[in-house]
């Protein structure tokens, strides 16, 4: 019994190190659509997104909205891209914690409430990003090429990552 177990594990671990470009793949394309769209969507409603922010107390929205829109867009395209990855997750980071200080400042009822915005979840992906990088899949790869000596933590780092992690 023990013997098939190990094997088991044996072809998990395996497997799993294979697939190791996956989760940051996913994950970046994931958020990037989703940021890309939604400052689309903004930037082609800003009068109705300048009046949201006004409503939310933010203040000088009609400069405000149109910067959350266009770093929505710009960075969601930089992330689908694989552009300069680490650097898109920084601005995103900031819109989601605005968002979650403004629009949700009325559901927060203490930290636990911030595991129920979506929000969250996309600063804790925005951050599995930062520190991992986009994976392989991603114009970041290509451009550490071209990158002075000195980048041990390229974009691969995530892929390197995972096969350095060793659980049951």
């Amino acid at each position: 019994m023990l013997k098939i177990i190990v094997r088991f594990r044996s072809i998990i671990l395996r497997t799993t190190r294979r697939l190791g470009w996956l989760p940051p793949t996913l994950a970046r394309l994931c958020l990037g659509l989703v940021f890309f769209n939604s400052g689309w969507g903004k930037l082609h409603g800003l009068p109705e997104v300048i009046e949201y922010f006004r409503s939310l107390g933010i203040p000088a929205p009609e400069i405000q909205a149109p910067l959350a829109a266009g770093t929505e867009f710009i960075c969601g395209l930089m992330l689908l891209l694989g552009l300069f990855t680490r650097v898109a997750t920084v601005p995103l980071m900031v819109t989601m914690i605005v968002a979650i200080l403004t629009a949700k400042k009325d559901e927060i009822e203490g930290i636990s409430s911030l595991f129920t915005f979506i929000e969250y979840l996309y600063i804790l992906l925005l951050v599995y990003l930062a520190v991992g990088g986009p994976g392989p899949l991603a114009f970041d790869r290509v451009l550490v090429k071209w990158l002075p000596a000195g980048d041990e933590d390229g974009p691969e780092s995530s892929v390197r990552m995972a096969h350095h992690v060793r659980t049951a």
